[in-house]
């Protein structure tokens, strides 16, 4: 049913097309999404002061809705220092060093391995837990630097972030942007995940192995041995409490995944569990490896991971401020604005878009897969996926289905570009620490990231 759109809803769709073009432009958006609040506010009050004063409101409302998903981050990354400070981690990666027998063994190993521990630790802190261990082993075992780098960037960054099963950060902010339950979309997701990742990472290896018997690809002979120094100047925990403290930490979170799907416990709760397990573990190696300094000292690691989480998500409050205004938050933020017909600015779009264009599920797939890359393109791969989820409800409304489908399909395509495998600033960490170029490992990911993203673009179709 057709309904009849109000100035704002025009403002807002201009908005979108702006926000977009700033981001193909690899520009910040903030400015125009604190310009889209302010003129939304105005044409929805009437009023000067409740327009300036709805932008801070609606960054609060933002920050509100997103604060669970900063803190659980902030929290993961602070227990990742610790486990580096005090060799915890090296006694925990080590062992799998002794099964990289050759080059093949080492790309599936520090892939794999890179993709479990993004999903409990996030990938940034990953990348300092494998690549100071795996990546002299893997070279030694045969495999170029270059194809460690590519393993770790693919599964980590690619696989384990467009997911986000565990800590769920990723599919919070596209379902908020989307107005549905995060379980949804990350349903929706496991099938297109599973497609993108199988078809991803052997493409990659597939070629990797090419060049490597070809001759293109060389292995280094000098490469640099990576050794943590913090850890074996810091660390005073008995060997072998660290080596049990390796067993049970893992065996820890594992208990916590068991404990989600026997308690049913989604979103928030799941999230809560996953954090408060990360706090007492952060808690227990700081007291075991500083003592009487522990309390200082667990206090610089909650610190040190807010400062990571509010850097990462300090660009992604402005626009998902903007995109929550296009479900319930413009009510939250600026009262009962709309008419009593209205379902939300981005429903009432949806259904005007249903009524005026031919849309079927070949097309709604293809335009969130680019809208997706798109957003990804500021090299964040988060920044823009409340848009994605924001565009996915337009979408899915229309085609009266497929909402979850779209939203997913976008997470994905946004942060595979984005969030770390294609946009050479975002892929420098992984550079750094394998010592080769962030361009030439970016120009490495293209085809198999771009065979991904089409056959899971396609698949997704038959999804909707």
């Amino acid at each position: 049913m057709g309904v009849e759109l109000l100035g704002m809803h025009y403002v807002y769709l201009i908005f979108i097309i702006l926000i977009l073009g700033v981001m193909i432009l690899k520009k910040d958006t903030t400015l125009i999404c604190i310009v889209g609040i302010f003129v939304l506010g105005l044409m929805a009050t009437k009023s000067l002061s409740a327009s300036v004063l709805g932008v801070f409101n609606s960054f609060i409302y933002a920050i509100n809705e997103l604060l669970g998903t900063i803190l659980i981050i902030s929290i993961i990354v602070g227990m990742s220092n610790a486990l580096v400070e005090t060799g915890v981690s090296d006694a925990m990666i080590r062992p799998f060093t002794k099964l990289m027998k050759n080059k093949v063994l080492a790309y599936w190993i520090v892939g794999i391995l890179m993709m479990v521990i993004s999903w409990f630790f996030w990938p940034s802190p990953a990348v300092a837990l494998i690549g100071v261990i795996l990546l002299p082993a893997a070279v030694k075992a045969g495999l170029p630097a270059l194809g460690v780098a590519v393993a770790m960037n693919i599964f980590g960054h690619g696989i384990a972030l467009s997911s986000d099963f565990v800590i769920q950060g990723a599919p919070k902010l596209t379902a908020s942007g989307a107005g549905i339950p995060v379980e949804n979309v990350i349903s929706a997701s496991v099938p297109l995940v599973i497609i993108m990742g199988l078809t991803t990472t052997f493409s990659a290896f597939y070629f990797l192995m090419k060049d490597i018997k070809n001759g293109s690809l060389n292995i280094e002979e000098n490469i640099y041995s990576f050794e943590n120094s913090n850890t074996s100047t810091t660390s005073t925990i008995n060997p072998i409490i660290k080596n049990i403290l390796a067993f049970v930490i893992p065996l820890l979170f594992v208990f916590d995944v068991i404990a989600m799907y026997v308690k049913n416990l989604r979103g928030g709760d799941a999230t809560a569990l996953i954090g408060g397990t990360a706090v007492f573990v952060l808690t227990v190696l700081t007291i075991l490896n500083d003592r009487k300094n522990s309390l200082s000292k667990i206090t610089s690691h909650l610190i040190e991971g807010l400062q990571f989480g509010f850097r990462v998500f300090g660009p992604v409050i402005p626009i998902a401020a903007f995109f929550y205004l296009g479900d319930s938050g413009i009510t939250a933020v600026f009262g009962e604005v709309l008419p009593k017909s209205s379902n939300g600015i981005v429903n009432d779009l949806g259904i005007a878009l249903a009524n005026t264009v031919p849309l079927n599920a070949a097309l709604g797939a293809g335009t969130l897969s680019i809208v997706g890359a798109i957003t990804g393109l500021d090299g964040s791969g988060f920044s823009g996926i409340s848009l994605v989820g924001s565009v996915a409800k337009l979408f899915g409304t229309a085609l009266g289905s497929g909402t979850a489908t779209l939203t997913a399909l976008g997470q994905i395509s946004a942060i595979w570009v984005g969030g770390g495998t294609l946009i050479p600033w975002a892929v420098i960490p992984v550079a750094a620490i394998c010592g080769i170029d962030p361009i030439e490992l970016v120009k490495r990911n293209i085809k198999p990231v771009v065979i991904g993203l089409v056959v899971t673009t396609i698949a997704a179709i038959f999804f909707i």
